[in-house]
């Protein structure tokens, strides 16, 4: 239990005994600073009630303007009697971290609800006008200089009451700090006493650091408090210290999109009503409004009289299906508060194919190839190959099924059975790989291939759009390979790429619907270095090759092991499905810098014996002639 909670208790005893039963205490419930109140911001128009705040705990300040030579007090608790004079911003709390800026001089009320005896304190200026809020009659005091307003209850009633004073600022700028104060101390016979001015309540209920400033910086448009953002619809938006967020939706063909601001001054104050001019590039059309609800524009500048405050601006095309790019720009009395650049797609004008596989024999177009789809867009769906569609701008479209159908255009028969697009985009991010569309094709029960088209027809207005002819092949499953090495030789450091070719029965290149299976590799001194290959393992079990039936690992030659020299025979195993007898390429190592082995020296010392022979020999030649 903590002292203030045991004071209190102990004062429905024992300052019921010191003042002879003529004060009780209500306990003040203890409340964490993410449960307090919001505040409003000066020069609104309504005031904050005390009754709104944590009894004990919090503390309000007078935001509404007075049109009277002097601020003054709330006489009810909703506050709505406060005003103030010279107060420039105040935050949204109020507990104990609040902030607010006042002129050299100002005037504002400070009111709360509390349940026991209450101080205000300040570090500078002065208190005046303290008072209750309520029915139950105070005894005020201050101390020799105003920094001090003691209120006091003899009674307090049953439940918290109101409490408030005014607050004239120093005039001298600074920052002066304001606090709430509350309870009772202990005398020194152990017993819970009413406070005095010198002698104050012992617990911090609320405090709030004040900034006193010579002249206002208020009036002008501060971007530092002022927010923009796109969004997808009209808002009320609100400056904020967490930065305003565009919408990351995307705008498809016939979507207006809508820029929401709030324009303030360097204390998050509303600015005087002005010219609001907003114009768009490319021929966007745009409407402001200071309403959340506007109809699209009919031009390319819109003009409103407008504070800024959380007004709206919707951009449309300017013809229905034709992309649009445009760059927004809002100001204020010529004062460019905010440039948005917004993208609305439109109708689909192009088809890009991609990923084209291989596809197995007598299959539909519906199956096979979702380890495929999965090692080229991270995607695992059945294709054979991927369907981008494209505005004439070249901006992604997502080709979700309410927007349109796909459809075989030509190329099926007997070779291609069929063409079909099985899995629609979900997005039309061009950097996520939901903007594919997974297509497959179906094939007939002898390998070959044909050229082949699809297209895309928009159901609202029936436009259809065909791809470009790509080229489908149908091949058997893998009945043998062969391993080959890019180099016959190489030197320790190198990069070695080996290419496994999968065949069919026939000597065609295998399908690649079908994974490579268990295998093993055996190369002295070289070391795989792709992620789906290991020393113990081989090859990725479940990986495909490529559309040709072949796949490609790459390794370093002797960089973890140092090398030797000399002439190498790999063994390469592709052990299920079972394909034939185990590769065995042959390579070269050398070690680079002198590379001479024993059988050149050797050779080099016959070589320079029999030199020497050839030279002795002449010699004697000569001595014989001379005799």
């Amino acid at each position: 239990m903590s002292k203030t909670t045991l004071r209190k208790r102990i004062a429905l005893t024992a300052v019921s005994a010191l003042f002879a039963g003529m004060l009780t205490v209500a306990s003040a419930p203890v409340a964490s600073a993410a449960a307090q109140s919001s505040h409003t911001n000066a020069g609104g128009t309504t005031m904050d009630a005390a009754l709104s705040g944590i009894t004990d705990r919090s503390m309000f300040t007078s935001v509404v303007a007075s049109t009277a030579a002097t601020a003054a007090v709330p006489t009810v608790t909703d506050g709505t009697s406060a005003t103030q004079k010279g107060l420039l911003s105040k935050d949204t709390s109020s507990g104990t971290a609040q902030t607010a800026t006042i002129l050299a001089g100002g005037q504002v009320a400070f009111y709360a609800m509390v349940s026991t005896s209450s101080a205000f304190t300040a570090t500078g200026g002065s208190f005046s006008s303290a008072a209750g809020i309520a029915t139950a009659v105070p005894t005020i005091a201050y101390n020799a200089n105003n920094t001090v307003a003691l209120i006091t209850y003899a009674a307090l009633p049953a439940a918290a009451t109101g409490i408030a004073t005014l607050w004239t600022a120093p005039t001298t700028p600074g920052t002066y700090t304001v606090s709430l104060v509350t309870g009772f101390y202990t005398n020194s016979s152990g017993v819970l006493t009413q406070p005095t001015t010198s002698i104050l309540p012992p617990t911090l209920g609320a405090s709030i650091l004040v900034t006193v400033v010579a002249s206002s910086a208020g009036g002008s448009y501060s971007a530092a408090r002022s927010a923009c953002k796109v969004d997808t619809a009209g808002g009320s938006l609100a400056y904020s210290s967490t930065p305003a967020v565009d919408t990351t939706a995307t705008f498809v063909d016939g979507d207006s999109a809508y820029i929401q601001y709030d324009l303030n001054d360097a204390y998050i104050q509303n600015l005087d009503t002005g010219n609001i001019t907003v114009t768009a590039t490319n021929g966007g059309l745009v409407n402001a409004s200071t309403s959340t609800s506007l109809v699209a524009g009919t031009s390319s500048t819109a003009i409103l009289s407008s504070d800024g405050t959380s007004d709206n601006v919707r951009v449309s095309q300017p013809t229905a299906g034709a992309p649009l790019t445009t760059t927004v720009t809002i100001s204020y009395n010529g004062t460019t508060v905010c440039t948005k650049t917004i993208t609305i797609r439109g109708e689909v004008a192009k088809l890009t194919i991609g990923n084209i596989a291989s596809q197995a024999l007598s299959t539909a177009s519906t199956a096979n190839g979702a380890q495929w789809m999965y090692q080229q867009t991270g995607i695992y769906t059945a294709g054979q190959f991927t369907v981008v569609a494209t505005d004439s701008a070249g901006n992604a479209v997502d080709t979700a099924s309410a927007l349109g159908s796909y459809s075989a255009a030509s190329g099926v028969g007997t070779q291609i059975t069929s063409l079909s697009v099985n899995t629609r985009s979900s997005t039309s991010n061009a950097s996520s790989p939901l903007v594919y569309n997974f297509g497959g094709f179906g094939c007939g029960v002898t390998a070959g291939q044909a050229s082949v088209s699809i297209s895309f027809t928009t159901t609202a207005t029936g436009k259809k759009v065909t791809s470009d002819p790509f080229t489908a092949r149908c091949a058997d499953t893998a009945a043998t390979y062969t391993v080959s090495l890019d180099k016959a030789s190489y030197t320790q450091g190198e990069i070695a790429k080996a290419t496994v070719k999968f065949l069919d029965s026939k000597g065609n290149p295998a399908n690649n619907m079908e994974a490579i299976g268990a295998n093993s590799w055996v190369l002295p001194y070289m070391t795989a270095v792709d992620s789906s290959i290991t020393a113990t393992t081989g090859a990725s079990s479940t990986s495909v090759t490529k559309a040709n039936g072949e796949v490609v690992y790459t390794f370093t030659v002797g960089t973890s092991t140092a090398a030797v020299a000399g002439t190498y025979t790999g063994v390469v195993s592709f052990t299920a499905p079972a394909l034939g007898v185990n590769a065995t390429p042959t390579y070269k190592v050398v070690t680079g810098g002198d590379t001479t082995t024993n059988a050149d020296v050797l050779k080099s010392i016959v070589a320079l014996i029999a030199s020497i022979n050839k030279q002795i020999q002449a010699l004697q030649k000569l001595i014989l002639q001379r005799r």
